[in-house]
């Protein structure tokens, strides 16, 4: 009915920009660019990262463009630093079983080339991957016993919000709950980061095909969306498309509408043609799946989606505020030199 979705630092964090978080105190090599607790982060560490930001952008940065995104890479690693000294600290490590368990559910979905493909994609070794999982889990780990433990939310704080915010669960129209597959025919379109991008019409049919058979085999559409979609912004999520209103979906494609509109919930389409009305040039393919609808009216509070809505937006509140207060104790119980900073201050200095 309603999604919440997680900040962009939150996703830069569980990135792959965690990859440069080695900051080896005794071996160096390179500029330092920074310190935390006696620990080193380097000028190649902040490169690999920008580089990967950076990646597929059309535009080249500005020298201050530049500059601006390599110093919020550089307070990311620092604060990624100060969480995994006090993950150390605490005995909350990610163990290898995890890790291991953690690999196997990313492997799932591919073959073993198209995974070697997807990591060489990424400029990434399958070594450097499970690194990368290892923090990542061992983060969640200290961020789940420091702060999210903390956080509780009562009956009588889900009924404050809904009292507070009644008119949010009005809903005026019917809504449609909705997953799809996307296959581009062009060949220079962002998409997800997925191995066998298609590069002709001839390609996209042939995916999508494959796909379909999938669906039809029994596969999790799910997963085939996080293996076949090329829609960037939902692959990820195994394919949902949020709530769509119902005068919405009416004035989408005639083709996309009508499927769905025929479907029962659970149920997804057959492979529908994306065209481009004025050229009837076939643009793309999808698969869409309804996950259910939702008739129109006033929500009460005591409907399960409801609760679950106000229980996810009370708990990022509050473990956003306490993150924020944690963050903060963390490094003022540190100690933490940011060269960079220095450089670009006197650097603004010197100007005239």
């Amino acid at each position: 009915m309603i999604q919440s979705h997680n900040s962009r630092l939150w996703a830069f964090l569980l990135g792959a920009a965690v990859v440069a978080l080695t900051g080896c105190p005794n071996k160096v090599s390179g500029d330092v660019m920074a310190k935390v607790n006696g620990n080193k982060i380097l000028r190649s560490e902040v490169d690999k990262a920008l580089a990967k930001q950076i990646a597929g952008t059309p535009q080249k940065l500005t020298a201050e463009q530049e500059q601006n995104l390599r110093l919020q890479i550089l307070q990311q690693l620092i604060s990624f630093q100060l969480y995994l000294q006090k993950a150390e600290k605490l005995g909350v490590v990610a163990s290898d079983d995890e890790i291991e368990a953690k690999l196997s559910q990313a492997k799932a979905p591919y073959t073993k080339e198209e995974f070697a493909k997807k990591l060489q994609e990424l400029g990434m070794t399958e070594a450097d991957y499970k690194q990368d999982m290892r923090r990542q889990l061992t983060i969640e780990k200290l961020f789940n016993k420091e702060i999210a433990s903390k956080v509780t939310i009562s009956d009588g704080d889900i009924q404050n919000y809904y009292n507070e915010h009644k008119a949010q669960f009005n809903v005026i129209e019917p809504q449609y709950q909705l997953a799809h597959i996307f296959v581009s025919t062009q060949p220079n379109v962002p998409t997800a980061a997925i191995p066998g991008k298609a590069q002709n019409e001839t390609e996209a049919r042939n995916r999508i095909q494959e796909a379909h058979n999938r669906l039809q085999s029994g596969e999790n559409f799910a997963d085939v969306a996080a293996k076949f979609s090329e829609d960037a912004d939902t692959a990820r999520s195994g394919g949902e498309l949020g709530p769509t209103p119902e005068s919405q979906l009416k004035n989408t494609d005639p083709a996309t509408r009508d499927a769905v509109l025929r479907l029962k919930p659970n149920q997804f389409t057959d492979v529908i043609p994306i065209v481009n009305p004025a050229t009837q040039k076939v643009l793309g393919f999808r698969i869409v799946k309804l996950l259910g609808r939702e008739p129109a009216g006033q929500r009460d509070v005591s409907d399960p989606e409801v609760q679950q809505f106000i229980r996810t937006q009370l708990r990022n509140q509050r473990e956003q505020f306490l993150r924020s207060a944690y963050d903060e104790s963390l490094r003022d119980n540190a100690e933490v030199h940011n060269y960079y900073v220095e450089q670009i201050l006197k650097g603004f200095g010197t100007q005239k």
